[in-house]
């Protein structure tokens, strides 16, 4: 091929100008980051690497989504394919004295350059059809992505014109128009919303890998300088492609929440306005969040909005602008250790429709404390599943017992509202009666409670390892001890609570212990990572609905369930999933065509010895 560079002085200036007018926003960029509050996020560099190659090269979380993740996945190669050859050849005109050729004089490069042309325009129209034609809900049309496309599409059509040409004229022609159509791209991608083509694999390298950590005790955040440098990356490397916003259980009710929106707004916090400009939310969209995840598990970029959520929570709340309903269950939670408001003295009632007794673990040494959990223990629609969890427990010979009066309220959803002074005098007293009680093993029944012992209490003395009572129920079953004698021969549908499921990955203990008591489960549609919220989370059980809100978090759920195919009963591992589907059953209509259990009902009327026998 002819060298289409005559003299480089031209394409000199046009790299210096779009060099600089990166330069330029990306410099910007870096500065407001570095004024931003310090954040580790450099431990554990193989892993993360792990975790590019993985989400980055090989897209694996796009890939859930077989079509466009298929077609995500072969742009993205046709760009990261036109991106090195762009570099060798903009270097090879650059330098003219250099002895390489230009990548289309080598066969190998220009056939596989050809191929990704190919492939990538046929995967680029594919993915202007879904967005103009066959959008999915909250993919926006603007004249950004369109410019975006039309940068690509001309950036392939113009290597394939380049190598179809057949007079050295046409062929200069179209790599001038290839390499300052890609300058062009370079220029402008740190102003546009597709500035996550460059910041994405960072997000991904910088991510926490956890959902469950939570920022550091603060005073909490609301001017740019007082987010951490990751919050504020969050927006610039956003791809505004509303998973977070579809899966988001506030967005799809008609809550003021958009995460999408938040994205965008922590964006142009970045790129304009001062260190003190603060971040434009409304507390109401702060508070319709459940913290439920499932906006962070869907986001392709790996995005963190749930710390960044929480931080502003904890401004609120530093600044005492709290809604009354939730400023008076904090209340309730600091005088009774509770959310009902009641004496501690109330907690073990539940126990006294029992024909035994349970022990209290500070007065005699017990295998199995069981925390009971606020819900479980206070709420008269939770406590008959209470009951058959402790009879089951009787029935196995575990020797288990309570704290009775000494339990507080595990403090996750305290935390999550972003009261860390009150989460942190739960935590003391909850420690200070557990050392009183003699036991080897701790479980509870709410995943909620679970999830806080699990991961945010300090059990560096004892070295527990705490259990869901689903993962004990499990146990109990395979070694033999609940024999089944009354085979449950029915179609369910099991909800995997939240904090359960995304957070601590507890899927396969469930519906191990639904299948052994014969159960013919039925997966809703949205189930295991996916499965979506009850809408009880992050405090919102203790919070008023908005009003105008189209459908509640629950009933939507209980409608996929009643959706199901001979399925009748709707099955969870909760006891704040079982208040918020009790109530979602009757507002959705669904009384007499829908029953909400919890999975230790359905297994003590398994192991009873006989129908007549079982505990309804």
């Amino acid at each position: 091929m002819p060298d289409p560079v005559a003299s480089p002085i031209w394409l000199w200036l046009a790299t210096a100008l779009a060099g600089g007018l990166f330069l330029h926003r990306v410099s910007r960029y870096l500065m407001v980051l570095g004024q931003a509050r310090a954040e580790v996020r450099w431990d554990r560099p193989w892993q993360r690497l792990l975790g590019v190659i993985n989400q980055v090269f090989l897209q694996r979380r796009f890939l859930n989504e077989p079509f466009i993740g298929v077609v995500h996945l072969i742009i993205f190669w046709s760009f990261v394919c036109f991106a090195l050859t762009f570099w060798w050849a903009l270097l090879r005109g650059l330098l003219p004295v250099l002895p390489i050729p230009y990548p289309d004089d080598v066969r190998a490069v220009s056939t596989l350059m050809k191929l990704f042309s190919a492939l990538g325009l046929s995967a680029l129209f594919l993915a202007a059809a879904r967005r103009y034609f066959f959008p999915p809900e909250r993919l926006e049309r603007t004249w950004d992505a369109t410019l975006i496309l039309s940068l690509i599409g001309v950036v392939l059509v113009s290597y394939l014109a380049m190598a179809a040409a057949r007079s050295a004229s046409s062929y200069r022609l179209w790599w001038w128009i290839h390499m300052l159509t890609v300058l062009g791209f370079l220029a402008y991608l740190p102003y546009s919303k597709h500035l996550h083509l460059l910041a994405a694999p960072f997000g991904v390298f910088f991510t926490s890998r956890d959902n469950r950590k939570l920022p550091p005790p603060g005073e909490g955040a609301e001017l740019r300088n007082e987010f951490t440098w990751r919050q504020l990356f969050n927006g610039l490397a956003c791809a505004e492609c509303g998973r977070c916003d579809r899966n988001c259980p506030a967005c799809s009710s008609g809550f003021a929440l958009s995460p999408k929106d938040l994205m965008h707004e922590v964006k142009l916090l970045v790129r304009s306005g001062k260190g003190d400009s603060p971040l434009p939310i409304k507390p109401e969209a702060v508070w319709a969040c459940t913290t439920c995840g499932a906006c962070m598990e869907r986001c392709f970029c790996f995005n963190e909005h749930l710390p960044l959520i929480i931080d502003v929570r904890r401004k609120l709340v530093a600044r005492g602008e709290v809604e009354p309903r939730l400023q008076e269950a904090l209340t309730r939670l600091n005088r009774y250790g509770n959310s009902f408001g009641v004496a501690p003295r109330a907690r073990p009632k539940w126990t006294q429709g029992l024909e035994f007794p349970v022990k209290d673990a500070r007065k005699e040494p017990v295998e199995y404390l069981w925390f009971t959990g606020d819900y479980a223990a206070l709420d008269p629609r939770v406590q008959p599943a209470t009951r058959a969890l402790a009879r089951l427990l009787h029935a196995a010979h575990v020797d288990f017992g309570i704290l009775y009066d000494a339990e507080q309220n595990a403090g996750n959803d305290v935390r999550r509202v972003g009261e860390e002074g009150l989460f942190e005098t739960l935590v003391e007293k909850n420690h200070a009666a557990l050392a009183k009680a003699h036991f080897l093993h701790l479980f509870t029944t709410d995943p909620h409670s679970y999830h806080a012992l699990k991961n945010e209490y300090d059990w560096t003395d004892r070295r527990l390892v705490p259990l869901h009572s689903v993962e004990l129920l499990e146990q109990l079953m395979r070694a033999g001890k609940l024999p089944v004698r009354n085979p449950l021969r029915r179609k369910v549908t099991y909800h995997d609570p939240c904090y359960l499921g995304r957070y601590n990955g507890l899927y396969d203990a469930p519906r191990k212990v639904l299948d052994a008591i014969g159960i013919d489960l039925v997966e809703m549609g949205r189930n295991r990572q996916e499965a979506f919220c009850c809408g009880a989370g992050g405090g919102r059980i203790w919070m008023e609905d908005a009003p105008g809100i189209e459908q509640r978090p629950a009933e939507n759920r209980v409608l996929e369930a009643a959706g199901l195919k001979g399925v009748a009963v709707l099955v969870t591992a909760c006891p704040k999933d079982l208040v918020m589907f009790h109530d979602a059953v009757k507002t959705a209509g669904l009384e007499g065509r829908m029953e909400v259990r919890d999975i230790a009902e359905l297994v003590e009327q398994a192991v009873a010895p006989s129908k007549e026998h079982a505990h309804a």
